[in-house]
């Protein structure tokens, strides 16, 4: 599917990350006209309409002309979200705040939000499903796949691969050429300089295996 274009959006989820995707949502021109959760929110400061639970909800009955938008910083939950969205083929974007940077020979997947201040330079590749979040640096030719989360302030240099559902932690640093396997985590602050398997967990300066 390509990226659609479209005024009116929705949400999936209501808390501190999905303020991030709302905010970003406005800045794009963008109005939000409710959100899915698995119940209705007390604190609603963008006083949103709550449309109900996705797990029990006919999207036949919306509009073909919404936007959907999976605002959950869950690697996994925003995973299933995404495969509700093809399944039910709802319509996804790429949601680039304002001052973010985007190389114009980079590429980006459907559902994925690059945050304020992100960075991510040429011929870098990020897939379905992420979050490359605020101040967060891509590098030249960095592979990001599927459902991954950079938090803030982390810095991937040149070439620096990334497996699917993985998340790097807020200021870390990958070093250039660097492989990170699939559903690794590493810790804020890290240093990365070492290949990472699968199934990992890593921190520390220098980073190393601590499960």
């Amino acid at each position: 599917m390509s990226e659609f274009k479209q005024n009116n959006a929705v949400i999936f989820g209501y808390s501190g990350h999905a303020f991030v995707v709302i905010d970003s949502l406005l800045l794009t021109k963008k109005n939000v006209i409710g959100y899915f959760d698995q119940e209705e929110q007390k604190n609603n400061p963008y006083n949103l309409e709550y449309l109900g639970s996705e797990n029990n909800f006919n999207f036949n009955s919306l509009s073909s002309n919404l936007v959907f938008f999976p605002a959950i910083g869950s690697n996994l939950v925003r995973k299933k979200l995404v495969q509700l969205f093809e399944t039910n083929n709802l319509n996804q974007i790429i949601l680039q705040h304002p001052k973010s940077v985007i190389a114009s020979s980079s590429k980006i997947g459907l559902s994925t939000l690059i945050a304020a201040g992100a960075i991510i330079n040429p011929f870098a590749k990020v897939g379905k499903g992420c979050i490359i979040n605020t101040g967060s640096i891509l590098e030249h030719d960095c592979i990001i796949d599927d459902f991954v989360h950079i938090a803030p302030g982390a810095v991937l240099a040149g070439n620096v691969s990334v497996g699917n559902e993985s998340f790097i932690g807020a200021n870390s640093v990958v070093k250039q050429g660097i492989v990170i396997g699939k559903n690794v985590t590493i810790g804020a602050g890290s240093v990365v300089l070492k290949n990472i398997p699968d199934n990992e967990v890593w921190a520390g300066n220098p980073a190393k295996k601590i499960k």
